[in-house]
């Protein structure tokens, strides 16, 4: 997918600072850290972010609050072979997104290598983020309860369940964030889950998917509230999370 004038920057190994371009940032989450300690602080407004999760407080505290990033609707099964995008039956243009001021050049690179990935502005971006958080951090928990169930399992056998976990999360992250989802989510959730059916289901990287809907609950409570997502907090609490 390069143009032949492609730096590889391994773990450990420092960003060059005297070159010209998006910096592609593919780390796990909690890498990201040690990205930013090997990145000159000059470059930092060229990192672009693929990591799955709620970025957002991260981000803010690191004054990146319009930092690039790209939602990444596409899966690789296993090393060396072809990645498969994000089309589904219901948006058959594909999922994939990017916002900032890299977007259009980290989506160029993409579709050169066959993957479809649309440009966003920042509120409508904010909105496919939270869909996404939304369908990993659901997805991930159901299956969690059902060992060995990948994501098509899920969809196809314990619908109702994810479903409700849809319904329950969308409606906490839509109070938080202050805004109206497009109708529709659970099917458009669900038809991702048949695109990626392969993809097995544990509950990862606590912090940045489940955990930021669980603070919401500890908020919730903390302040006298009603827990804005309890059946999540049951299924954690069964499943010996929190």
């Amino acid at each position: 997918m390069g143009n032949g004038r492609v730096v590889l920057v391994g773990r450990g190994q420092p960003v060059p600072s005297d070159f010209y371009g998006p910096i592609l940032v593919c780390t796990r989450n909690d890498d990201l850290e040690a990205v930013l300690e090997s990145t000159p602080a000059s470059r930092w407004n060229d990192l672009v972010f693929f990591q799955n999760g709620m970025l957002d407080p991260w981000l803010q505290s690191k004054g990146l609050n319009d930092a690039n990033q790209v939602l990444a609707y596409f899966a690789i099964s296993k090393l060396g072979e072809p990645p498969i995008d994000g089309k589904t039956d219901t948006d058959p243009e594909g999922l994939t997104a990017a916002f900032g001021k890299w977007a259009s050049a980290v989506a160029a690179r993409l579709h050169s290598g066959g993957l479809s990935c649309k440009v966003l502005e920042k509120e409508a971006f904010q909105k496919q983020m939270l869909e996404k958080l939304i369908w990993i951090s659901a997805f991930m928990l159901v299956g969690a309860r059902h060992p060995g169930a990948t994501v098509g399992v899920v969809e196809k056998d314990y619908r109702f369940e994810v479903a409700s976990l849809i319904t329950e999360l969308a409606s906490a992250a839509a109070a938080e964030k202050g805004i109206k989802f497009d109708d529709g989510m659970e099917e458009r959730l669900c038809a991702y889950a048949r695109a990626v059916a392969h993809f097995p289901t544990a509950v990862k990287e606590f912090k940045w998917r489940n955990g930021w809907f669980y603070s919401l609950t500890e908020k919730a409570l903390a302040e006298g509230k009603p827990d804005p997502c309890p059946l999540h907090t049951e299924w954690l609490k069964e499943l010996k999370i929190v």
